[in-house]
């Protein structure tokens, strides 16, 4: 009898285990895959953020980035065009329809990039001035913060995501064990991409004090 009403309510994630309950990890692994993506999204824009900070070195990275409106639709300068670093001051962005290069160029100014572009009909040139000691102090202060603000969204989603675990286990989805073990396979996670926003801070750091 036990067996029969058992079966007749699978949606509460209930087996027998010799007369015992035992509830599925499974809506717990759920939660940890949605966390991880979220975190994986956040480390993206935190990575994108840091590589379009100008340190006074000609990067790819620092227009790459940039949206324009592309006959109606936002689109990205690097699907537009061919962008090279002929030397480490000076960034050429040659799109491949040249109609392009106006809306380019509007979108290079609306940055923060601080540069004024030129072309000669073909090719936009952008030419990347040495930042100053005092410059490149700023810089560092710039790219902590927004390094900081990468680690709030990441414990952001770790914390959102304990509270589901809190909730499986409060409706009996999952046990109490169980939660913990979300709860101790979640924090390994945020460890995993603070350290990795930890690492992009270090590199980020050094390319802007080098002279």
């Amino acid at each position: 009898m036990l067996v029969h009403k058992l079966c007749a309510h699978p949606v509460r994630n209930i087996i027998s285990n010799g007369g015992s309950l035992k509830t599925s990890y499974k809506p717990a692994k759920e939660i940890l895959h949605n966390a991880e993506e979220k975190m994986k999204k956040a480390m993206d824009s935190v990575t994108r953020e840091l590589s379009e900070v100008r340190t006074g070195r000609a990067s790819p990275g620092l227009v790459e980035g940039l949206h324009i409106d592309y006959y109606g639709t936002l689109t990205l300068v690097k699907q537009l065009a061919s962008i090279s670093v002929p030397d480490p001051h000076l960034i050429t962005i040659q799109p491949w329809d040249k109609t392009a290069i106006p809306e380019i160029e509007k979108a290079i100014l609306k940055s923060n990039l601080g540069i004024n572009p030129s072309n000669n009909g073909t090719i936009i040139r952008l030419s990347i001035p040495q930042l100053s000691r005092e410059g490149r102090e700023e810089l560092v202060k710039v790219v902590h913060k927004m390094s900081e603000e990468g680690r709030i969204s990441l414990r952001t989603i770790r914390r959102d995501s304990k509270e589901a675990l809190e909730k499986l286990e409060k409706d009996k989805v999952i046990s109490e064990d169980d939660k913990f073990r979300g709860i101790d396979e979640l924090q390994k996670l945020v460890d995993k991409y603070i350290a990795k926003v930890d690492e992009l801070l270090k590199n980020k750091e050094k390319e802007v004090l080098e002279f």
